[in-house]
């Protein structure tokens, strides 16, 4: 067989693999919905310059805390209103889906790339290394998540970037364990074995050998972390510990709004509808990917 026919069937198979998995994944209707609004928040964080009406940082003086179009005393200038000092809601929405993909990008690399290291090394080796890895996991998952993540931004300080590392720290013990798991699932097969016998070394076997094979369940619970990071992320801008004002991010907007909730419902309601329709869709989308990647859940 040549390298040609070789490539030529590997793709085949990609190809296959693929058309499979996408299947699976359309069967789940809501998977299908969260990837559709998934996809238009990306598009609306990469373009927002283009789309959003105005500077989000731009203050209207002459227009503070104006309605929606829709409802009396609404411009057509400001489709969703302007907050407190005239800023126009819907550039401010458009402008926060960039905060939200970078913190979930940023807060699942980080939390990611360690958990796969620390639970590859604490299932391949066992023993004491195994022992103390996961006593230390355990410590940090005995506590609420939100609250450590709060304690750690309190040492660090107040910042999106210090808000972003406690989070992926917090959630970090949640991929150490499912790798843990994969790892001693897979480290007793035939294949692993075989490449054993082959002479292959500790870390090819860890990082060539086993992980590519663990990378199913790690997908998902990437997938639903990004989620549980734009909500934390929010959280702690609520509570003035994460993204700093003027920053656009929707958390950091419903702090700067709490005290106009009842005479200005606009610059409340639509932050946190955003925040809830994202986080919403990228559950729904987790759900179908988890349905997709186990062959236990695939429906025949």
């Amino acid at each position: 067989m040549t390298d040609t026919t070789v490539k030529l069937s590997s793709a085949a198979i990609r190809r296959r693999m693929l058309a499979e998995f996408w299947y699976h994944f359309r069967q789940n209707r809501g998977a299908v919905a969260g990837l559709a609004v998934f996809i238009c928040l990306v598009i609306m964080a990469v373009f927002a310059p283009l789309i959003a009406p105005h500077n989000p940082a731009a203050q209207f003086r002459d227009a503070l805390l104006v309605p929606p179009v829709w409802q009396e005393g609404g411009r057509a200038e400001f489709l969703l209103g302007t907050d407190a000092v005239g800023r126009d809601m819907l550039s401010r929405l458009i402008f926060g889906a960039q905060y939200s993909l970078f913190i979930g990008v940023v807060v699942v690399s980080i939390a990611l790339s360690g958990g796969i290291v620390i639970g590859l090394v604490a299932g391949f080796f066992g023993g004491w290394v195994d022992a103390v890895i996961m006593r230390v996991m355990d410590v940090i998952l005995a506590f609420p998540s939100l609250l450590l993540a709060l304690v750690l931004v309190a040492v660090l300080g107040p910042g999106l970037t210090n808000a972003m590392i406690a989070i992926a720290i917090v959630y970090q013990p949640h991929f150490a364990r499912l790798t843990r798991a994969a790892v001693m699932g897979e480290k007793r097969r035939e294949y692993v074995t075989a490449a054993q016998v082959a002479g292959a070394g500790n870390m090819r076997l860890m990082f060539r050998t086993i992980l590519p094979n663990c990378l199913a369940p790690l997908i998902v619970q990437a997938t639903l972390s990004f989620s549980s990071a734009v909500l934390d992320a929010a959280a702690l801008g609520f509570l003035g510990m994460g993204a700093q004002p003027p920053a656009s991010e929707w958390g950091t907007m419903l702090a700067e709004a709490r005290e106009f909730i009842l005479r200005a419902w606009w610059v409340v309601t639509f932050p946190g509808l955003a925040i809830l329709v994202s986080v919403l869709a990228i559950n729904l989308m987790g759900d179908g990917l988890r349905d997709a990647l186990d062959p236990k859940l695939k429906k025949s």
